[in-house]
């Protein structure tokens, strides 16, 4: 993929993420197992009051809010969508939370950090989307402290074409360049992360598609009662989009793993 062809697919998920038509489908948190599978991060990142993590890909801040809430730390979102970042920083000042959290505009794969910054960082269903996972990973170890840890969820997908989703569209839902587990393994341990552990979390992406697929019914509903209007949006082509992810899932072709790789002191 040239670099061109890589800003594009960025700023294309960027501006979905940032989107009403992402908030309605995925609601506040826009990944599998919400705020629960953070926190099963968050317990193998190993996360005390002192830690200071990077949650790269942020979005609006719904699992950075969590984190600070939940484990007393000091975070720092960064998020491609400068709409998400103006929000949450906004959302930070409304909370109190402002001295804890903070959010700005920037790249996984140019992290504008120093080397050895965080204790930790959490990336959750965003890796599969960065069109140069190894530079990714290579960023995530230099702005890692030793010893210090990556916690990482998302999608995987068996070795092979899968036809139904290979479109753009499969880069806008988290699938288009998702890879093998052993994949991601190999990336980050050739960027200087030994993965520590693996776990399997199918059930949580089966359970968020079939809730699009009902969202995507209400809102259809509620735009044919003219409550409603998303202009630009083709429902049918979601709907389908959804079936087809639904059945790979089910048949084992996609899945969702958590990752928890260290830092070598």
């Amino acid at each position: 993929m040239t670099n061109a062809s890589e800003a594009s697919v960025k700023q294309c998920c960027a501006a979905f993420y940032g989107s009403d038509l992402a908030r309605l489908l995925l609601g506040d948190s826009f990944h599998p197992g919400g705020t629960q599978l953070t926190d099963r991060l968050c317990q193998l990142l190993q996360l005390s009051q002192r830690s200071r993590l990077l949650d790269v890909a942020a979005g609006r801040g719904t699992s950075a809010f969590y984190v600070v809430e939940a484990f007393g730390c000091e975070v720092v979102g960064i998020d491609l969508s400068e709409d998400n970042v103006h929000a949450a920083n906004e959302e930070a000042v409304r909370r109190g939370l402002a001295d804890r959290v903070s959010f700005r505009l920037a790249d996984a794969e140019k992290l504008p950090f120093e080397e050895a910054s965080f204790d930790a960082i959490l990336c959750e269903c965003a890796f599969c989307t960065f069109p140069n996972k190894r530079v990714a990973a290579q960023e995530f170890a230099r702005v890692l402290k030793p010893g210090a840890r990556l916690g990482l969820s998302d999608l995987t997908r068996i070795a092979g074409p899968l036809p139904a989703l290979d479109d753009l569209l499969s880069w806008i839902a988290c699938i288009g360049d998702a890879q093998p587990l052993a994949a991601y393994v190999g990336t980050l341990e050739s960027a200087g992360l030994p993965v520590e552990s693996t776990e399997d979390h199918g059930e949580a992406l089966s359970t968020m598609v079939r809730q699009i697929q009902g969202k995507l019914l209400g809102a259809e509903i509620m735009i044919g009662l003219k409550k409603m209007s998303l202009p630009g949006v083709d429902f049918s082509s979601a709907k389908r989009f959804a079936l087809a992810a639904l059945g790979v899932i089910q048949g084992g072709e996609l899945g969702y793993s958590a990752i928890c790789a260290v830092k070598p002191r």
